[in-house]
């Protein structure tokens, strides 16, 4: 029985080596070549990736010196606007300068003016002018001289022009009201 047992083992080890066996090698080829296109994929991907990446950094680049170049403008214009700003400062204070240079020779050639007109004559022409300007003229005279013209001039426009250079300068119309 033994034996029997032998030649049953034998002959049915020999059944399944006549049977189809699993070929090892060709499944791990298989697996291999889908690995390769899954790294492919992969490396692809990346490469899709890096490339996406770099645009990106260029991208941001180009912007980042537009804008630097935009502020350098801006920085410029700035720059620029505030150096004529302080010219015309400069400017403006030399017209001021000059217009009260000019406003104290008018005062002085209107006040020599009536320093050497008669009396009467100054009072006429005060008169008929308006009281305001009266007064501004009448405060740059002498003491002496405004009393006399005063003592001429008519006795109502005479009580108004007091009571501006009372008030003092400027001269404006709202003491007269």
């Amino acid at each position: 029985m033994k034996k029997f047992f032998l030649i049953l083992s034998f002959l049915f080890s020999l059944s399944y080596a006549k049977a189809p066996l699993v070929d090892c090698d060709q499944i791990f080829e298989l697996r291999k070549d889908e690995l390769l296109r899954e790294m492919e994929r992969i490396d692809e991907r990346q490469q899709e990736f890096e490339a996406y990446q770099e645009a990106s950094k260029t991208l941001i680049d180009q912007k980042n010196e537009k804008l630097s170049k935009k502020l350098d403008e801006l920085d410029a214009t700035l720059k620029k606007i505030e150096d004529e700003k302080k010219e015309i400062l400069k400017i403006h204070t030399q017209n001021r300068e000059l217009l009260e240079q000019i406003k104290i020779a008018k005062d002085d050639k209107i006040r020599d003016t009536y320093l050497k007109m008669k009396d009467k004559k100054a009072a006429t022409i005060l008169n008929a002018l308006e009281i305001p300007e009266a007064a501004g003229i009448l405060f740059t005279l002498t003491p002496k001289k405004i009393s006399k013209i005063m003592a001429k001039m008519d006795p109502n426009n005479a009580s108004q022009v007091t009571l501006l250079l009372k008030a003092g300068p400027p001269f404006d119309n709202n003491i007269t009201k």
